[in-house]
């Protein structure tokens, strides 16, 4: 994944960049899910207590919250003219995966109760799909490397 991350990268045209930008959220984003799954089956495994259904709602509308900071954050940067077109692409994929990540992240803390679980899970799929097809919109044509800036990217 990393070599084609640079590949990507490296190619200097704006479908590059849309492939690096994904791969960089999907990265950003298993980061974040991967501790999820590990804190659900913690907590599936141990005594879970019944969770009330007003912290589950209350606890669903801070993720839709956190979900929608990330996202309007993540637009910002991906709109941030002062900004390479790469590090602009690249910042919003990665703040976009927090987006679907937090919902899912959040969600695993309900893995005995899969009524409640199920909606997260639900919501954080809906988010991710969102981003998906978000991310073309977001990736400028990305601007000619010099020699000195191609000394800074990842090799292969």
């Amino acid at each position: 994944m990393l070599e084609g991350f640079t590949r990507d990268i490296r190619s200097g045209s704006r479908v590059g960049l849309i492939g690096a930008a994904r791969r960089a959220y999907l990265l950003a984003l298993a980061a974040l899910a991967g501790p999820g799954v590990l804190l659900g089956v913690v907590l599936a495994l141990g005594r879970p207590t019944v969770t009330p259904l007003l912290a589950a709602v209350v606890l669903y509308a801070l993720a839709a919250a956190l979900a929608a900071w990330a996202l309007r954050r993540a637009r910002q940067v991906a709109v941030q003219l002062d900004l390479p077109s790469r590090s602009a692409a690249l910042g919003a994929a990665i703040q976009a995966a927090t987006a679907p990540g937090v919902v899912f992240l959040l969600g695993c803390t309900l893995a005995h109760q899969p009524e409640l679980l199920a909606g997260f899970w639900v919501t954080a799929v809906l988010l991710h799909w969102r981003v998906w097809s978000w991310l073309p919109t977001w990736v400028r044509e990305p601007e000619p490397l010099v020699p000195s800036q191609e000394s800074r990217l990842p090799s292969t």
